[in-house]
């Protein structure tokens, strides 16, 4: 009997999961090759042979999501598994007609799948959209849980941007671990915080192979997901963080929803900053979707590094995540923010100043608006971003990323970071969900 030829439709991440547990070593499947989008530089490469198992001794190669209307009936493609998150519906289903037209079958894998059991207790931190505050939940559940005396290790969704062969298991105790391991912006932006906060970190691209590392050294797994995207382990507790400023978006995106359906714990982040009417609208959808929820109430109020008095009436450039703003869709982030709390005379428009890779990102998504998102999957994108920012014409910059940016650039200017930090307001909260783990 033939195998079933499938495109495994991804972005460096959910794609290569979902192969490695469920296609690998398969008679019944041969996957012709990945599809990517949303992450620069990803298509063109080879899944690697080692990687790949003794089905695949060429590895599986890697094209452009824009080239699938070509390849699938030049390889008599039969299905078509949709392998990334943080997208609307709409664009799912665009993206379905495109492979059903094609006469491919166009599937969507079942919620758990591909989750792998662990020996250890898991807490999955989650999220309905990119940027909702993901990760001041994850860092405030691991202090919770280290102050019950548990060594806790935090496995992150993967980031493999670079030489998939040698990221097969990565761990990060320190930050010179990230230096070691050639870490974008991106992977730094997500590891950083939590070395910095005592945690031993775990990503690569074997999740697999991963956990096994993790449970040697863990007494509970911290499970931090990307992207909005579903946990690659089963969990003992499922929290799930909305983001009551984009009210809605909690049952328009995939597979955010998802994410909903299956929470123990719903944050409902932001309410510090957020309107009523938006949080009136999430609190409406959680009841709606997963009425037998705990629902926590949550602030965010802001950190500045520095002398926040610096900001008022200057001229002020504000850097912010990345991936929040473009597939995330986000207006603004902790920069803006703090420039609007700390009077700042106007916010600069970073986009006439914008060089090389950061340029191209501007005309990739035009909606990002009056703020610089810190681009940095390569080299080059870092010394554009540099060039960029050195070059505005501003009085301050603001850095609402979550990492330490001047160990990747020089800045020329006075710089401040901005974070956040996660404080529940009222009962129920993450210390009482967390007391029987």
């Amino acid at each position: 009997m033939a195998r079933k030829k499938l495109v495994i439709m991804g972005a460096a991440g959910r794609d290569f999961h979902n192969f490695n547990v469920l296609y690998r070593n398969n008679d019944e499947f041969e996957v012709v090759a990945f599809s990517a989008t949303q992450i620069p530089d990803i298509e063109g490469r080879v899944y690697p042979a080692n990687l790949a198992g003794d089905s695949y001794p060429n590895g599986i190669p890697i094209i452009s999501e824009e080239d699938l209307a070509q390849f699938l009936p030049d390889n008599n493609i039969d299905a078509c598994v949709f392998s990334y998150s943080d997208v609307s519906y709409n664009t799912v289903m665009q993206k379905s007609a495109l492979v059903n037209s094609l006469n491919a079958d166009f599937i969507l894998l079942g919620a758990g799948k591909t989750m792998l059991k662990s020996s250890k207790p898991v807490v999955a931190i989650c999220a309905v959209r990119t940027g909702s505050g993901k990760s001041q939940t994850t860092r405030k559940v691991a202090t919770l849980l280290r102050e019950q005396g548990k060594k806790v290790v935090v496995v992150r969704h993967p980031m493999p941007y670079g030489d998939l062969a040698k990221q097969v298991v990565q761990r990060f105790a320190t930050l010179e671990d990230m230096d070691k391991h050639n870490c974008t912006i991106e992977e730094r932006e997500e590891y950083e915080h939590h070395i910095n906060n005592g945690s031993v970190v775990y990503a690569g691209v074997d999740y697999a192979a991963i956990l096994k590392e993790a449970e040697k050294e863990a007494d509970v797994v911290l499970w931090d997901g990307g992207n909005n995207d579903l946990p690659f382990y089963k969990s003992d507790i499922m929290i799930t963080v909305v983001d009551p400023h984009r009210p809605g978006h909690e049952v328009r995106y995939f597979p955010g929803e998802t994410n909903l359906y299956l929470a123990d714990v719903v944050v409902v982040n932001k309410i510090d900053s957020a309107e009523q009417q938006g949080i009136d609208t999430v609190l409406a959808n959680i009841a709606d979707r997963n009425p037998k929820a705990t629902v926590i109430m949550a602030e965010s109020p802001l950190t500045v590094h520095g002398d926040a008095a610096a900001i008022a009436g200057k001229k002020v450039l504000c850097i912010e995540d990345g991936p929040t703003l473009t597939h995330g869709e986000m207006k603004y982030g902790a920069a803006v923010v703090a420039a609007k709390k700390h009077g700042a005379g106007s916010i600069v428009d970073p986009r006439k100043w914008a060089v090389g890779r950061i340029a191209e990102t501007f005309d990739i998504y035009p909606d990002i608006g009056e703020l610089l998102p810190a681009m940095g999957y390569g080299d080059d994108q870092i010394a554009d971003l540099e060039k960029t920012v050195n070059a505005v014409d501003c009085d301050v910059v603001l850095i609402g990323t979550p990492i330490d940016l001047s160990r990747l650039i020089k800045i020329n200017k006075p710089s401040l970071r901005i974070g956040y930090r996660l404080e529940e307001k009222g009962s129920p909260d993450l210390k009482s969900v967390l007391k029987n783990i």
